[in-house]
């Protein structure tokens, strides 16, 4: 009698989750392997580059302490630079390769390839120890955008030497590079390469771009940098042909601003209207931006000059007509008339730091630390054109070595002079009215100090201090200067080089500053 023999068939389900654990499995044999092969390879090149120092030549001796007892110190036989020059040769010439590292750009217009070695790239960076450990074969695809790809050998080779060289427009694709493969170090370096280049010359400008990069990069380090060069030194901007290359988000950011440096207002307008008629931007963007200049802040010879040439405020015209209207009404009568009768609390009626002598002076003051220096200078009473025909006479006085009152010298009440200490002191600048006068009933006076620097060849702002109406105003005025060194930044020539503006603003107008 034939027996026959049930066969078992398991759930499907069950050979799935088998063949799975399979997989796995398998992938982590992989993985290991390529970890240890790794490993073999890092310590076979370990030994080469102790090899390499072995065969150098003769190493620098550091003498750091006592060399015979009783010292705590010792020397130092140092051959780091020549290792740094054997590890580029080792990139160089591609020696101990075990990956080959192929950029390849979007349009595959341009193809690079560079023997490097895993060791090297795993310790510099912990996207390429991720990509090696995953790796399954020796050659590593890395898909980069053209600029990217044009610098990509000069990122490479910083992970060997620890320096770079590098120009301006090569600042950003690097930046992106060291971002992208988390090399923090480089890209902490760039960033401060960019701060500190901000000033200088390039072709096309770099700034504006610059900003744009670091916004979509979320670098709010660089981004605020370049938005305050771009603020604080508006007129070499406005002059310059990167201009009217820069978004319409910048532009507004900029309108917006209340501490804008530049010489006026219709310095202001006729840039954006440069910027117009390049751009040809949408009806929106262009009474967005033309409802951000300040009319009032222009003179009314100006206003009807505007409205009469410019083909840009012609075609626009009905949307910053409301503005056009309130700011002939600001120039033809008494502010505080005008209050009674119109709202017209908003920054219409604010003025920027505007570089006219109508509202400020230079002030250049040689040899700082010498002694205390005065000078006066005479500003417009207000932007309004009721009181364009009065002026204000205001004296300053900078100090190298200013005491606080407790510092000071005490007398006593025969008038004799008390014995009191007398060191330190920090610099300060005091600026106030000649006169007082009926007229500046209402009027608050905001005053800003501009300290000018050199770099890169340009003066440019370095700082700004705004003062209101204390008179021993601000408390931190150059507090971290160095006036004695000759090498100071904050000098040119051994001069301190000051601007100072001042800011009308009726108070019973304006009560909150933009």
């Amino acid at each position: 009698m034939e027996t026959t023999q049930a066969c078992f068939h398991p759930p499907i389900d069950e050979v799935l989750r088998a063949d799975r654990r399979r997989e796995k499995k398998k992938k982590t044999t992989e993985k290991k392997m390529v970890k240890r092969a790794v490993q073999v390879h890092a310590g076979m090149l370990l030994v080469a580059l102790c090899l390499l120092l072995g065969a150098a030549a003769a190493g620098i001796l550091k003498v750091d302490g006592a060399q015979d007892g009783g010292g705590s110190g010792g020397d130092t036989i140092s051959h780091s630079l020549t290792l740094v020059q054997r590890l580029e040769a080792l990139l160089v010439q591609g020696n101990g390769s075990d990956v080959s590292l192929r950029v390849e750009t979007p349009s595959a217009d341009e193809v690079k390839t560079i023997q490097a070695h895993s060791l090297v790239l795993s310790l510099q960076s912990p996207v390429f120890e991720e990509m090696l450990l995953s790796r399954n074969g020796s050659t590593l695809v890395l898909k980069e955008s053209t600029d990217c790809a044009a610098v990509f050998d000069k990122f490479i080779r910083y992970l060997y030497c620890g320096e770079i060289s590098l120009r301006l427009d090569q600042a950003t694709p690097l930046h992106k590079l060291a971002t992208k493969y988390q090399v923090l170090g480089l890209q902490q370096g760039i960033t401060q390469y960019m701060t500190q280049n901000l000033a200088r010359d390039s072709p096309s400008g770099h700034v504006a771009g610059w900003y744009e990069y670091a916004q979509q990069a979320g670098d709010a380090t660089l981004r605020d940098s370049c938005l305050q060069y771009l603020a604080w030194n508006l007129t070499s901007v406005l002059q310059s042909g990167e201009w009217v290359t820069i978004s319409s988000q910048l532009l507004m950011s900029l309108l917006q601003r209340s501490d804008l440096i530049l010489q006026s207002e219709m310095e202001l307008f006729s840039a954006l209207e440069a910027w117009i008629i390049q751009n040809e931007p949408d009806g929106l963007t262009a009474e967005n931006a033309l409802r951000a200049v300040r009319y009032a802040m222009m003179p009314p010879r100006d206003l009807f000059r505007l409205q009469t040439q410019s083909t840009v405020l012609a075609r626009y015209q009905e949307s910053v007509r409301d503005l056009l209207y309130m700011s002939y009404q600001f120039h033809s009568a008494s502010p505080l008339h005008m209050a009674k009768y119109f709202d017209v609390n908003c920054s219409l009626f604010m003025p920027r730091n505007y570089l006219s002598p109508v509202w400020g002076s230079p002030w250049i003051i040689s040899n700082p630390t010498r002694d205390d220096r005065s000078t006066s200078f005479q500003t417009q009473l207000g932007p309004s054109g009721h009181d364009a025909s009065k002026r204000v006479t205001w004296n300053a006085l900078f100090s190298p070595r200013w005491l606080p009152l407790s510092m000071r010298p005490m007398y006593t009440e025969t008038g004799a002079m008390q014995p009191t200490r007398v060191e330190g002191g920090r610099p300060r600048i005091i600026i106030t009215p000649a006169t007082s006068s009926a007229d500046f009933a209402g009027v608050n006076f905001q005053k800003t100090v501009l300290v000018m620097a050199e770099q890169q060849g340009k003066v440019v702002v370095k700082h700004v201090y705004n003062f209101h109406q204390s008179t021993e105003e601000s408390g931190d005025f150059l507090a971290e200067a160095d006036l004695y060194r000759r090498t100071s930044e904050y000098l040119i020539d051994s001069s301190l080089f000051l601007h100072i503006v001042v800011k009308p603003l009726y108070q019973t107008l304006i009560t909150t500053k933009n």
